[in-house]
């Protein structure tokens, strides 16, 4: 019999409850990275470039070499060894003028390849508009394509996409003020787990200086001792364990089979039947000899057999309170896949019996 393979996440290990740093649970707002984005060009590439009718990157070639003093006809410029890019990266909290950042190049003509090539010196722009650093330098790419006179080609991975490690550095640095209160923004809004971090960060610091204000937010007012000590006192903050709350619920991947669930799903009383009608049709050739002395001539003949099974034992009654091992082991009772639980899911929820939010991706 083939048996059901379930993935379950389990809430709770025997009758220990486990716990979660805060750190792992929650943001501080204003602590964040901020995106970074801006246009450029690599050169240096073997003949891998945007083609010859990418008339923005000829333009950019152009105003590049006339901002260094030299003025070229457009018209007369060749691309190939050139591509037109997008250069991104991530700007740290907190950072500081002259820092290193990794940056992402990628193509937004028609280039085949940006393997070899360099990047020339690329501003980086934050929301705002302004200029948070400047990318430049040696491109590496986790890619090749190659090609011959045919037409034949042979590509791995993305060669249109490289890193520059460590090849934009901060221009402007990150001034970030937190004041004498911090903001805890929770990952995973629950009214239970707020109200729980709340408790333990107060019982943990002897004062009551945290407060919910919504689902997902908390506000922390930094005490006295602290105010000088704002670093000290978010690492305590974040080390404070929390047991979490989640809602119970059951995601399937019809695409896959997989099925995941929470330990906290419940089942009502509810019978399920699960039909299992097989059909087998055989063929094999069968050889008809004529009888002596007769005109006949020997033949082959098929010979067909069809058989019909249906399974039994196809009935389960789940009673009240049906854990997911309960569930599981029943499932695996009647021979029942990964891709027919999503089935039978779907129709325990539409009879009210699953007590869990039901997601299908």
């Amino acid at each position: 019999m083939k048996r059901l393979i379930l993935i379950c996440l389990f809430a709770f290990l025997a009758a220990d409850v486990w716990a979660v740093r805060v750190k792992d649970m929650v943001e501080i707002q204003g602590v964040r990275e901020n995106r970074l984005a801006g246009y450029g060009l690599v050169v240096g590439l073997n003949g891998t470039g945007d083609k010859a009718g990418s008339q923005f990157t000829i333009r950019s070639l152009a105003n590049m070499l006339r901002n260094m003093g030299i003025t070229v006809d457009p018209n007369m410029l060749k691309v190939k060894n050139v591509a037109a890019v997008m250069v991104t990266a991530n700007l740290p909290p907190f950072a500081r003028s002259s820092q290193k950042l990794d940056c992402t190049v990628s193509s937004v003509g028609d280039a085949s390849s940006l393997a070899g090539g360099t990047l020339i010196s690329t501003p980086l722009h934050g929301a705002d508009g302004k200029v948070y650093a400047l990318a430049q330098g040696p491109i590496s790419v986790g890619g090749f394509s190659v090609g011959g006179s045919s037409g034949s080609e042979v590509t791995r991975n993305f060669p249109t996409v490289g890193m520059v490690p460590g090849g934009a550095v901060v221009e402007r640095s990150l001034e970030l003020d937190l004041g004498q209160k911090l903001t805890l923004v929770m990952n995973s809004p629950d009214f239970t787990t707020v109200s729980r971090t709340v408790k333990s960060i107060n019982s943990r610091l002897g004062d009551p200086v945290a407060r919910a204000i919504d689902l997902s937010t908390i506000e922390v007012n930094i005490p006295e001792g602290y105010r000088d000590r704002t670093v000290e006192f978010i690492a305590l903050i974040e080390s404070i364990e929390v047991s979490p709350d989640v809602r119970a619920r059951v995601v399937v991947n019809e695409r896959t089979g997989t099925v995941v669930m929470g330990s906290s799903v419940r089942i009502s009383t509810v019978a399920i039947a699960h039909g299992n009608l097989s059909i087998e049709i055989t063929e094999e050739p069968a050889v008809s000899q004529p009888g002596p002395f007769s005109r006949g001539v020997t033949t082959v003949t098929p010979q067909t057999g069809i058989s019909v099974k249906e399974g039994g034992q196809q009935l389960v009654m789940l009673p009240t309170g049906t854990s997911i091992g309960d569930l599981v082991s029943a499932l695996n009772a009647i021979g029942v896949s990964p891709r027919d639980l999503v089935i039978i899911l779907q129709c325990i929820k539409r009879t009210g019996a699953l007590h869990a939010d039901l997601e299908v991706i």
